[in-house]
């Protein structure tokens, strides 16, 4: 199967379990993967043949703009249900990263990773 991906997507979004840290906007950023067959758009050359790039950005954007969200994992599983729907993809992997989040952390995160089944 192949692949489509976007990396270090940077998004601004309220997120986290405590009172503070639902009044602030903070960076989080996102890799997500996407199973697709591309060999038709390969040989069309037509954008809608296959997956915009930027269109799924944008999804990505507007759930995480949408509402203060608590849990990473809850944002995570939105977007990936979200994209198995609007996309046709076969599977997803995404990784939601909040830098800055620990102490002595570079980032924390979540993976996951959804399927048709």
């Amino acid at each position: 199967m192949d692949q489509i991906y976007l990396r270090d997507l940077e998004v601004e979004a309220v997120i986290g379990v405590y009172a503070w840290e639902q009044r602030i906007r903070r960076r989080l950023r996102f890799d997500v993967e996407m199973g697709a067959d591309t060999l038709v758009a390969a040989r069309s050359g037509d954008i809608a043949d296959t997956v915009d790039y930027e269109a799924v950005a944008d999804c990505i954007r507007a759930i995480a703009a949408r509402e203060p969200h608590v849990l990473l994992e809850s944002l995570a599983e939105e977007i990936a249900q979200t994209l198995l729907d609007r996309f046709g993809s076969r599977s997803i992997r995404l990784t939601v990263g909040k830098p800055g989040a620990v102490p002595g952390a570079r980032e924390v995160g979540i993976r996951i990773e959804r399927g048709r089944s």
